[in-house]
């Protein structure tokens, strides 16, 4: 079943210890759309500058994503720069913001869109994930993303948001924030009784644990020899998952380790390139091969 998504398109520049890059598509819902879109139609909701590229839009039209509900407002596109020092991967020291666009920026979706039962609030202001999530009439399936940086000065916003989503994604970091608990499997706990029935906490390099009703899981990251540029692997692990559980078309524990599974390989792919260079040019082939690899890996059988 389809897809809809709100998140921020960027133009980023980036630099990490393999090169520089300048004027990357990158945000959270070009991300998103890389490997969601590998299970499902997606339909992005979004605001970009008049100075964005249209070989950009193309792009996305080309892979079949949806765009119609992309807007162009009258101020630069949303930049960011950052840079990844001496090999350390685990965060990126951001150098300059520019919001451009994103400041007061309402979200519009077309009448047909509001039906589209799976929807994913990628990481943006909870004030405009509220605001998206409000125009969807019949939402059947809601996952939510987050960042630092809302926790740090829109918590109650963020709170209100977490208790009507089905399933909150947070990185180990972001879970701590939020509940005090640097114990993983006790911060998942605390999260999910802050609204959502199921939390997926990220450990980066260490992998991913689940939390629901009535299980608890985990599985190892893909042993990536190479890492490129971590920007946005969150944001592709967050689009594989909601893409497989789309295409399943129900979510219960076995729904979830599949997803988990292919949502993990699609992260591992993103930080082996700049951008979205690596997840865009991948084929089924490609997928099936490191699917098998991270079986015979994590030794599961899903």
């Amino acid at each position: 079943m389809s897809l809809i998504a709100v998140g921020t398109i960027a133009l980023d520049n980036l630099k990490t210890p393999s090169g520089e890059r300048t004027d990357l598509l990158g945000g959270s819902a070009s991300h998103f759309a890389m490997s969601a879109g590998y299970f499902t139609d997606v339909h992005l909701v979004s605001v970009v500058g008049r100075d964005f590229p249209s070989r950009h839009l193309t792009f996305f039209k080309r892979r079949g994503v949806d765009v119609s509900s992309v807007i162009t407002g009258g101020d630069a596109t949303f930049k960011w720069q950052g840079e990844y020092q001496d090999g350390d991967f685990s965060h990126a020291i951001t150098l300059k913001t520019e919001l451009g666009v994103l400041q007061n920026y309402e979200p519009r979706i077309a009448e047909k869109q509001r039906s589209i039962p799976n929807v994913f609030l990628a990481n943006f202001s909870p004030d405009v994930q509220m605001k998206f999530l409000r125009l969807m009439k019949s939402s059947k399936f809601v996952g939510l993303d987050s960042m630092n940086l809302w926790i740090n000065i829109a918590l109650p916003d963020l709170k209100a948001l977490m208790k009507k989503v089905d399933l909150f994604v947070a990185n180990e970091g972001e879970a701590a924030a939020l509940t005090g608990e640097k114990n993983l499997v006790r911060a998942a706990a605390a999260l999910r009784k802050m609204g959502p029935p199921i939390v997926v906490v990220k450990k980066g390099e260490h992998g991913v644990i689940v939390a629901g009703p009535n299980f608890l899981f985990g599985f190892p990251a893909y042993p990536v020899d190479k890492v490129v540029d971590p920007t946005g692997a969150g944001d592709t692990f967050a689009g594989g998952l909601m893409g497989y559980l789309a295409k399943a078309g129900k979510v219960n524990e076995t729904t979830l380790r599949r997803a988990c599974v292919y949502a993990t390989v699609w992260g591992s792919f993103n930080v082996e390139g700049f951008g979205v260079a690596r997840t865009a040019a991948l084929k089924t082939e490609d997928i099936n091969r490191r699917l098998k690899a991270y079986r015979n890996f994590s030794n599961t059988t899903i």
